[in-house]
C-alpha cells in the first residue's frame, strides 16, 4: 500500500525584491538638484522657470555636440575638429546666402559641408587606420583655415528675419526659446538610435572590443564612418542654429568648444576609452556643466575661471567613471 503523499505547509519562501542600484545617472541627476538649490541661494531669482528655459539658449548647440560626440567616444573615438568644423558650416552657408543662392539651398549645402567633414573623418579613421585623435587634431586646423581662407576673416550678418528667428524667438507666451524642441528632438532620437537599434549595439561592440565586433561579422568600417557623418550632420544642425542666434556667420565660431563638449559627454558617464555611455548621462552631464558654468558668471565670477572649471570636471568626469566601473555589483 502506497504511502500518501504529504504537502508542506511551510509557506513558500518570498523571492526578495530587487535592491536599489545607485548608478551615476542617479548620481549625477541628485548632483544637478544640488547645484540648482545652491545656485538658487548665490543667485536670487536664478531657478525661476523663465531663467533655467532662457538661460538653456546659450547651450542648445554645445548639447546638439554631445550628442554626437557620445557616439563618437562611446566607439573608440574622438573627435577634436567639432567646432571647427561648425564655423566652417557656418562660413560656407552664409556666403553662398550672400553670393545669391536661397537661404534654404544655403543651409542644405551647409548641411552637406558638415556631413562632408564627418565623412572625411571618417574615412580617415576607418578606412586609412589613422588615430581619431591624430585625424581629428589635423582636420580641426584644416577646417578652421578653410573658414577663415574662404570668407577673408570677413563675417555675413544680412540674414532675413524668418531664418534669425530660429536662434532668437521664443513660444509658450514668451517662456521657452524656439531651439530648445530641436535639442530634445535630438537627444530623443540619438538615444532610440544608440540604445534601441542594431547600429547602436555596434557601436557599443566596437568601443568595448573592435577586433571581436569584426569577426562577428559587423561592417566596423561603415559603423565607423556612419558614427563621424552623423556627427557631422550634427555639427550642421548646430552651426545653423548658432547662425541664426547670433545673426552672423564668421569664421572665429565657437574657438574652444570642443574642450566643454568633451567634458560634457565623459562627465555624463562616457568611458573615454569607449564601449560604455548613454544620452540619458549625456543630457545631464550637459545641464550639470552649462548650469554651472551660467550661475557662477551670474554669481559674478569671472568667465576665465570657466576653463579650469571645465578642465577640472573633465578630470573628475573619468575619476568617477573608473570608480563606478571598479565598483563592485
Amino acid at each position: 500500500m502506497s504511502q500518501p503523499t504529504t504537502r508542506s505547509t511551510a509557506p513558500a519562501e518570498a523571492s526578495p525584491r530587487p535592491r536599489f542600484a545607485f548608478t551615476r545617472t542617479h548620481g549625477l541627476a541628485l548632483l544637478l538638484v544640488i547645484e540648482l538649490a545652491g545656485l538658487g541661494v548665490l543667485v536670487p531669482g536664478y531657478l525661476e522657470p523663465g531663467s533655467l528655459l532662457d538661460t538653456s539658449r546659450t547651450f542648445i548647440e554645445t548639447g546638439i555636440l554631445a550628442l554626437g560626440m557620445t557616439f563618437v567616444i562611446v566607439s573608440g573615438g574622438i573627435d577634436l575638429s567639432v567646432a571647427s568644423l561648425l564655423a566652417l558650416v557656418s562660413v560656407v552657408m552664409g556666403l553662398s546666402y550672400q553670393a545669391g543662392l536661397p537661404l534654404p539651398a544655403a543651409m542644405f549645402l551647409g548641411i552637406m559641408t558638415g556631413i562632408a567633414g564627418g565623412l572625411v573623418n571618417g574615412a580617415a579613421v576607418a578606412y586609412l587606420g589613422l588615430h581619431p585623435f591624430v585625424v581629428t587634431l589635423a582636420t580641426m586646423a584644416i577646417y578652421r583655415g578653410a573658414a577663415y581662407a574662404i570668407s577673408n576673416a570677413a563675417a555675413v550678418s544680412d540674414f532675413p528675419p524668418w531664418f534669425t528667428s530660429i536662434g532668437q524667438s521664443y513660444f509658450a507666451g514668451g517662456l521657452v526659446p524656439a531651439q530648445l524642441p530641436v535639442l530634445v528632438v535630438a537627444a530623443l532620437a540619438c538615444w532610440l538610435l544608440l540604445d534601441r537599434t542594431t547600429f547602436g549595439r555596434r557601436v557599443y561592440g566596437i568601443g568595448a572590443n573592435e577586433l571581436a565586433t569584426r569577426f562577428s561579422g559587423v561592417p566596423v568600417e561603415r559603423v565607423k564612418l556612419a558614427i563621424y557623418g552623423l556627427m557631422g550632420c550634427l555639427v550642421a544642425v548646430a552651426a545653423m542654429i548658432q547662425t541664426a542666434r547670433v545673426s552672423t556667420a564668421r569664421a572665429n565660431a565657437s574657438i574652444g568648444l570642443e574642450l566643454p563638449v568633451i567634458a560634457m559627454v565623459v562627465l555624463g558617464g562616457t568611458k573615454i576609452t569607449g564601449g560604455a555611455g548613454t544620452i540619458p548621462g549625456t543630457v545631464l552631464g550637459v545641464l550639470v556643466l552649462a548650469y554651472l558654468q551660467d550661475g557662477l558668471v551670474s554669481a559674478g565670477v569671472r568667465n576665465d575661471w570657466g576653463l579650469v572649471i571645465v578642465g577640472a570636471f573633465l578630470i573628475l568626469g573619468v575619476l568617477a567613471n573608473e570608480l563606478f566601473r571598479r565598483a563592485p555589483r
